[in-house]
């Protein structure tokens, strides 16, 4: 990421902050206060793509998005995957070892 994108993203996120609609204008109004070197496609760019985005919201769940949602719902079940997975491996360890060249306990001619 550019030095330009990344002051684009801060002044998005100062002017979210200060409940001001993010525009072209403003971030340009922004990054010139603050002495940064930018191209001057990136504040139209970035206007564009938050126009419809709440970005208190879109900050506030960044962690629960389609792919967090489902470790969280089973959270309840991985232990028990564990325990499962576990099992055979317990049960493995206990019964003596066959013959070294044993594959998985099948073979191509058996």
């Amino acid at each position: 990421m550019s030095n330009s994108e990344l002051a684009c993203v801060y002044a998005a996120l100062i002017l979210a902050d200060d409940d001001v609609a993010v525009t072209s204008e403003k971030i340009t109004t922004i990054l010139t206060a603050a002495g940064v070197e930018f191209e001057p496609y990136w504040p139209g760019l970035f206007a564009k793509a938050l126009e419809s985005c709440d970005i208190k919201e879109l900050i506030t769940n960044v962690g629960s998005g389609v792919g967090a949602a489902a470790p969280a719902g089973g959270a309840a079940a991985a232990p028990a995957a564990v325990a499962a997975a576990a099992a055979p491996a317990a049960k493995k360890e206990e019964e003596p070892e066959e013959e070294e060249d044993d594959d998985m306990g099948f073979g191509l001619f058996d």
